[in-house]
């Protein structure tokens, strides 16, 4: 075979090729039937910020006694993590507002249980700035040993005691 007729060939090849092959019509989309429940819609993304809601179902934000050693007002390791999400709390709240009620146990005077209260509690508000949250914000009391949530005289007791309560007095 020659060059002529191979190239003829090739060139006859080609074209019963392009010939032979069906263009496919594409077919229109299938309608949605009428009775077919609207599209389930993703909920908008979260900003990050804290909502009054979040008080009562964040883990973190729920922890709101934090307390003592006996005879200190040094913050434990174990609450680091619930101070930074208060003072989150607070500031994407600007008007949110809390008190920090510090108390103590029945052991030492009226006065030095009043005084360890007071210590307690700025210890905690300090947590909270260092963290961002901003001194109006907060407001501290101390109770002393007024207000025990347990009665009995042992150390498990007096332990419940050596406390600051969280109260959010403005959301």
């Amino acid at each position: 075979m020659n060059n002529t007729t191979r190239i003829l060939l090739a060139a006859l090849m080609c074209t019963a090729a392009v010939a032979c092959s069906k263009k496919v019509k594409e077919a229109p989309p299938a309608e949605t039937p009428v009775n077919q429940p609207p599209a389930v819609t993703e909920p908008a993304p979260s900003t990050g910020m804290y909502t009054p809601a979040d008080l009562d179902t964040d883990a973190c934000l729920r922890t709101r006694v934090i307390y003592f050693d006996f005879d200190q007002d040094a913050l434990r390791p174990e609450f680091q993590q619930a101070m930074a999400c208060h003072a989150k709390y607070l500031r994407d709240r600007p008007s949110s507002r809390m008190t920090l009620e510090g108390n103590a146990d029945e052991r030492g005077s009226r006065e030095y249980n009043m005084g360890l209260g007071e210590r307690r509690g700025n210890a905690v508000s300090s947590a909270l700035q260092a963290n961002g949250g901003g001194a109006s914000q907060i407001n501290v009391v101390s109770y002393g040993e007024e207000r025990p949530t347990c009665t009995a005289s042992n150390e498990d007791c007096w332990g419940k005691n050596r406390r600051v309560e969280i109260v959010y007095t403005e959301k």
